[in-house]
């Protein structure tokens, strides 16, 4: 009977040997949930503080009561400069967000340095919550203040913008000045040798108006940390532009400027024209104490009526003008924003001492050359005559 039994049924009859074990996949469909913790997930107030701001300071001391909003414009700052500029924040030039980063940054050194935001100069403080200088530029200017001489030139805003850009500027401004007197009576022996005794009233005024134009000649080329405040709204396209444009036209600008090529190309054209105003100032100053030291010896010298001829006050005065415009501009500029910043600087900023030998030796030069050149410049255009040997 049992063999009759189909081949299905006899599985149906329980078995005494133990089943093999057969692995089951498990598809995935929610993740296993985690057991209840016995305390809240929530991270305590001060590690969830330590974790998401692990370097900012405490803002507040820094910006004490300060709006803290920056009202960054994202134009008309100029320079520098390294550099600082007029020009900085034609936003637009592919540094997007720089503003925020440079206030931060601003703010943080401020803090790390223990000082508010309103113990800066005015100019400055907006200029750090415009996000228009870095944390570096701040640092400096804590810096130059430890010595008396230079918290006393950070007050007035030419020097500021300068010392700012440049730490090595009054140094500069010494060693162009102590120079050029010696540098520039030099460079007329050279010129006239044998002619230089008779020459004397000319190089009398030469020297003249070397003093007088070589503070300017450094200064107005230097570049700057610029904290002009923005023009106003109605300020003229020209006003503007030239606002707009740094004060050399070869400064390295700040972090989050650019300066476009014709704005440097008016950092040229300006500067050329307070130069050449600077320059004719400065000749009509040197050629009328010329002129009143002729007449003295005259007066007493009856025999120089004939030998000694006065210096004709106008065209040499425009011609000087027009030397320290064109030559002078571009020499200082190059000197300044080329080989100084862009050079010198980056290759011995650890080596100031060796730095300001090596600015003093390129300076000195600079002014010998520029005397050479006025020489040849002067006799070209006629106003000054080459003496014939008796």
């Amino acid at each position: 009977m049992a063999s009759s039994l189909p081949p299905s049924t006899s599985l149906s009859i329980p078995s005494t040997q133990p089943a093999p074990l057969q692995p089951r996949i498990h598809l995935p469909g929610q993740p296993p949930r985690l057991p209840l913790l016995p305390f809240s997930r929530a991270l305590p107030l001060p590690l969830r503080l330590r974790i998401t701001r692990p370097i900012l300071p405490a803002l507040p001391h820094a910006l004490s009561s300060s709006s803290g909003g920056g009202d960054d414009h994202g134009h008309n700052n100029n320079n520098s400069g390294g550099g600082g500029g007029d020009g900085e924040g034609d936003a637009g030039h592919g540094d997007g967000g720089a503003p925020d980063d440079n206030r931060g940054e601003a703010l943080f050194v401020l803090a790390q340095l223990g000082r508010k935001l309103e113990s800066l100069p005015s100019d400055l403080a907006a200029a750090v919550e415009g996000g228009r200088v870095t944390g570096e530029i701040v640092r400096r200017f804590n810096e130059l203040e430890a010595s008396a001489l230079f918290r006393w030139l950070l007050q007035f805003r030419g020097f500021r913008e300068r010392l700012l850009a440049d730490d090595l500027f009054l140094a500069k401004l010494a060693m162009e000045c102590g120079v050029g007197v010696i540098a520039k009576t030099a460079a007329e022996y050279e010129k006239r040798r044998e002619n230089f005794v008779k020459e004397i009233d000319i190089v009398i005024a030469d020297v003249v108006m070397a003093i007088v134009a070589d503070f300017m000649l450094v200064y107005l080329p230097a570049p700057t940390v610029s904290l002009q405040p923005p023009l106003a709204r109605n300020a003229g396209a020209i006003a503007n532009f030239f606002h707009n444009c740094p004060d050399n036209a070869f400064q390295i600008a700040l972090a989050g400027r650019s300066f476009s090529l014709l704005q440097r190309l008016g950092a040229i054209l300006r500067n050329g024209a307070k130069l050449f105003a600077v320059g004719t100032s400065a000749s009509l100053i040197g050629t009328g104490v010329t002129n009143a030291s002729i007449k003295a010896r005259k007066a007493v010298d009856k025999d120089l009526e004939d030998e000694i001829e006065d210096i004709p006050v106008v065209s040499t005065s425009v011609a000087y003008g027009v030397y320290m415009a064109i030559s002078s501009n571009l020499r200082y500029q190059i000197l300044a924003g080329v080989i100084e910043q862009r050079m010198l600087e980056p290759l011995l900023h650890n080596h100031k001492l060796l730095l300001s030998a090596m600015c003093f030796a390129v300076r000195t030069g600079n002014t010998f050359l520029g005397s050479l050149l006025w020489v040849d410049y002067a006799r070209w255009v006629g106003v000054q005559k080459v003496q014939e040997e008796a």
